[in-house]
């Protein structure tokens, strides 16, 4: 490899790596505080409330964050949100060995961690087109890495969480989360000082304005709301799935928290594979089809599992499913990186993320609900056939035609 090659590609290694570390992070806190809640507080209901700001802070930032995600700049968004989430998970161990943490307080902290989190994801996804181009990677591909990035993380992260919660407590993990936000600020901030391509400069306008066209964008773009829709449909039906019914399927099928632990890496381990291997194939192979034909495949295990099959059979439903929709996020940033102007990057993503979101708290309380309401296994075969019914109608929907046509954003609107 020349030198010259190196230099164009090391700001999308540097993307990469500081998107891992951020993401382990993520995951770490995803793990701790939720653990540090119950820890010190003895309350699950407190737990939830924890979880629901989590939640809450994602969607109102895909909303309103996305302009100021492109009104202060891509790389400058990515590096400031990294620190001030940081910041905010450092608080929290700070607060409680030092003046007192209130519950209240620690909402407030778990709420803003989360809302920061969210556009320097958007910053860092509206990084990746310009990136990507400069070291010759095709943007499929790159996506693809993003998201086998991100699964790893998952799948290493929350027992890489556990052990060091056991070895360290979760205070000093806590602030293992906040040094790995600051880590990734550095990179980027260092890394990426010459590849990075600024939004397009524009006249001051109001805020609300520019935060309109986000959404305005969206709605005018018949690809992006088709697929917008089709993915808040679906989250509804499937988010509540690992967090809601596989805890309640695995209690009552075999009684053992470890074929819980399992099932979750079964998950992880699956869409780790699916993404690595979109990632060297995915390009080559015809959009359309595979966004459809992933979305078909990803519901057959609804189906199986409504079988009550072994735990083998249940664990291998559970690889499939993660392998089948390995190609999903890929392919929906790919499409959206080609289609929205470099200028709106922040504020159409943040939108659409919020939109896609705005199903699954709604999802996961119903899940909860119907499964003391009417079973588990009505609940498994009334999802594996709504998933069926929305997954196999978006063959027909004219709009996902579009993305096949590759576009090539611009700056400006």
């Amino acid at each position: 490899m020349s030198k010259n090659t190196l230099q164009l590609q090391f700001p999308l290694i540097a993307l990469f790596g500081a998107t891992t570390i951020s993401m382990l992070g993520s995951v770490l806190t995803l793990i701790a505080v939720p653990w540090f809640v119950l820890v010190t507080t003895k309350s699950a209901t407190e737990v939830g409330l924890t979880a629901f700001c989590e939640t809450l802070s994602i969607i109102l930032a895909g909303f309103f964050a996305g302009t100021l995600v492109d009104r202060l700049g891509y790389k400058r968004t990515s590096v400031s949100t990294d620190i001030a989430s940081g910041i905010a998970v450092a608080l929290v161990p700070l607060l409680y060995y030092t003046i007192g943490l209130a519950f209240w307080q620690l909402l407030v902290l778990v709420f803003l961690s989360s809302f920061f989190e969210t556009p320097g994801s958007s910053a860092r996804a509206a990084l990746l087109p310009d990136v990507a181009s400069r070291a010759g990677m095709p943007l499929e591909q790159a996506n693809a890495f993003l998201q086998a990035i991100q699964r790893g993380a998952r799948l290493f992260g929350a027992p890489l969480a556990g052990v060091l919660i056991a070895i360290l407590g979760t205070s000093r993990l806590l602030w293992i989360d906040a040094a790995t936000f600051l880590l990734s600020a550095v990179i980027i901030a260092l890394a990426l000082a010459r590849s990075t391509v600024a939004p397009a400069q524009e006249a001051p306008r109001r805020y609300v304005t520019e935060l309109k066209e986000g959404l305005q964008f969206i709605l005018h773009d018949r690809l992006l709301f088709a697929i917008m829709v089709t993915v808040m449909i679906t989250n509804f039906l499937d988010a509540p799935f690992l967090s809601v019914i596989m805890p309640v399927y695995m209690r009552d099928r075999f009684s053992n928290v470890v074929d819980f632990g399992l099932a979750f890496a079964a998950f992880g381990g699956g869409s780790l594979v699916g993404a690595v291997v979109y990632g060297l194939i995915g390009h080559r192979l015809p959009r359309r089809t595979t966004f459809l034909g992933a979305f078909l495949l990803a519901g057959l295990p609804f189906g199986i599992l409504a079988l009550f099959p072994s735990l083998v059979l249940t664990l291998g439903a559970i690889v499939f499913l993660g392998v089948a929709s390995a190609p999903l996020n890929p392919i929906i940033n790919t499409v959206n990186q080609e289609r929205v102007p470099i200028g709106m990057r922040g504020r159409v993503y943040g939108t659409a993320v919020a939109g896609a979101q705005l199903s699954v708290p709604l999802g996961t309380v119903l899940a909860g609900y119907l499964l003391d309401l009417i079973g588990l296994h009505v609940v498994l075969v009334t999802l594996a056939i709504c998933y069926f019914i929305v997954t196999s109608s978006s063959f027909f929907n004219p709009a996902l035609r579009a993305m096949n046509v590759i576009n090539v954003a611009v700056e400006g609107k």
